[in-house]
């Protein structure tokens, strides 16, 4: 395809693991486990919260709004994963490629947004516990929700907008089954610094959001050590647990993927497609098991669920 070609009639070819073509459909197992467990907990998490009145606290409002965001990001990879292990099919064209990076990278950029919104959270909840309740009215956190999803939205619209603009005619393969902004400027066969250069300013959002969520917990710790009892300081510090282990979950890969993608150009491509995996694929399947392990109120909550559910007798529920 020469440069004079537009993107809009372009197709691109998504890769799955490098060497292991012949086995792409084993590959899909562990893959579709993943995918299994992601979305039955997450789905998992929002059914026990809309279920029971006590769950419908600030806390709980922004765990279904992670929990949200980790299937979203599950969905958005499912099809075309599935195309290539199982099917093999590797075709892609590029709107709808390029709607697939959008959402990715949507929904990459709302978890770190919503972790974030989950930092205040956990600051007002240890720092002001006799007024957090009055801070973080239901009005508030919805207008928190609104809010993430109109900074998503508004941030990603020009990335679309530019990646539009690019002439494609170097080799169409992709490096993974899906469709990430970093892999898709490197095809272009006219300068991207443009892109390259508001890509980085979503990254610095992002460093943003962790900086600001490392500040919540710095001043959180310092609450906490101004409490006497040392039984008081661990039931504070034990509710943030699941969220700071939620925001190690998420952080630490995504900025493994963003280093290996603008400097490890030498680096084996495996190298690249396991970071990209570990970055889309391990938050969502983690996050639900981390918060019904450390939260007693989503056990107690999913144990009724279940009870209830036993209890059907085929015309209506059983009290």
């Amino acid at each position: 395809m020469s440069p004079g070609n537009s993107s809009h009639v372009l197709a691109f070819l998504l890769a799955g693991i490098p060497g292991m073509a012949r086995f792409h459909r084993w590959v899909f197992i562990p893959f579709g486990l993943m995918y299994l467990i992601a979305m039955l907990g997450n789905g998992i998490i929002l059914l026990v919260v809309r279920a029971h009145h006590s769950l419908h606290e600030p806390m709980y409002y922004f765990l279904s709004m992670l929990a949200t965001t980790d299937l979203g990001l599950t969905l958005s990879t499912l099809p075309t994963v599935l195309c290539v292990f199982w099917f093999h099919a590797r075709e892609i064209s590029f709107p709808v490629c390029l709607t697939q990076m959008f959402f990715i990278h949507a929904f990459s950029f709302m978890e770190s947004s919503v972790l974030l919104a989950m930092a205040f959270d956990r600051y007002v909840a240890v720092c002001f516990p006799l007024r957090y309740s009055s801070i973080l009215t239901g009005a508030r956190i919805a207008k928190i929700g609104l809010g993430i999803i109109a900074r998503c939205t508004l941030a990603l619209l020009p990335l679309i907008c530019l990646l539009t603009r690019l002439p494609f005619c170097r080799s169409h393969v992709l490096s993974h089954p899906y469709c990430l902004h970093q892999d898709m400027i490197q095809l272009a066969c006219t300068d991207a610094t443009l892109n390259s250069l508001y890509g980085l300013t979503l990254v610095s959002m992002v460093i943003l959001d962790s900086l600001l969520i490392a500040f919540s917990y710095a001043m959180i710790i310092r609450a906490v050590l101004g409490i006497t009892s040392r039984e008081e300081q661990a039931r504070a510090l034990n509710t943030c647990v699941a969220h700071f282990c939620a925001v190690l979950i998420f952080y630490i890969p995504l900025a493994g993927l963003s280093i290996i993608h603008r400097y490890g150009k030498n680096a084996a491509p495996i190298s690249h497609t396991l970071m990209a995996n570990v970055y889309l694929f391990v938050p969502p399947v983690l996050n639900p098991i981390l918060y019904s392990m450390k939260n007693k109120a989503i056990r107690r909550g999913l144990l009724r669920l279940l009870c209830r559910r036993a209890a059907w007798p085929g015309h209506g529920w059983r009290h």
